[in-house]
């Protein structure tokens, strides 16, 4: 399954690339301002699962133009060979997802940097989750994984979602002492003043003075 980034936007889908759908602002996309060298480019398609040898060589030999344009039709991008400003960006957006879900899903010491670079941090971690998966360490995270990933990481966010909602303790109880109940400090309630005896009712008929 192929994501549709668009240029303008973009609404990644749950099984393709992230957690949850995300819209991706044009300010978003304009943030990524500067280009991968040659050598930062190669390392992120061949992090991503293309077939690309890692070298600080132009990206113009026929192997690598053809898994560039692999790359940006799997993308609905322009298809040119080349590593135009979209094609990077849309690399970008990828990798930054795939390292805020491994954040997510390992929980690293050292949490990954979101900075659209497939580096020995990022394959290191990679390798991490196909250990912990009992997948063949590669490092590399092509869209299978990466959809395995994401759906961690959604099991992982729900989780935390519902810990947060649970209701907390209403009722704090009374420190105890040596095992027994600490008394309080003020009786909860002042004693009830006895009540003053009632003056005897005067007869209705007085008695009179004779027998």
């Amino acid at each position: 399954m192929w994501c549709d980034l668009g240029k303008s936007r973009a609404t990644i889908a749950l099984t393709c690339l992230v957690t949850a759908s995300v819209v991706v602002s044009p300010a978003a996309f304009a943030a990524h301002h500067s280009i991968y060298s040659s050598k930062q480019f190669r390392a992120v398609l061949r992090g991503l699962g293309y077939n690309v040898k890692l070298s600080s060589e132009p990206l113009t030999d026929p192997a690598t133009v053809k898994e560039i344009k692999q790359f940006q039709k799997g993308y609905r991008l322009i298809v040119d060979g080349k590593d135009n400003p979209q094609t990077a960006k849309h690399a970008a957006l990828i990798v930054e997802i795939l390292q805020g879900n491994l954040n997510l899903v390992l929980k690293p010491a050292k949490p990954l940097p979101r900075d659209r670079f497939y580096g020995s941090q990022v394959e290191d971690s990679v390798k991490e989750y196909q250990k912990k998966n009992q997948l063949k360490e590669t490092g590399i995270a092509d869209l299978v994984l990466r959809q395995k990933l994401d759906k961690d990481a959604k099991e992982v966010l729900s989780k935390l979602s519902n810990e947060s909602a649970s209701p907390k303790s209403q009722a704090t109880p009374t420190p105890s002492t040596n095992g027994k109940v600490k008394p309080m400090s003020k009786p909860m309630a002042k004693p009830t003043k006895p009540a003053k005896p009632m003056k005897s009712a005067k007869p209705e008929v007085t008695p009179s003075s004779k027998p």
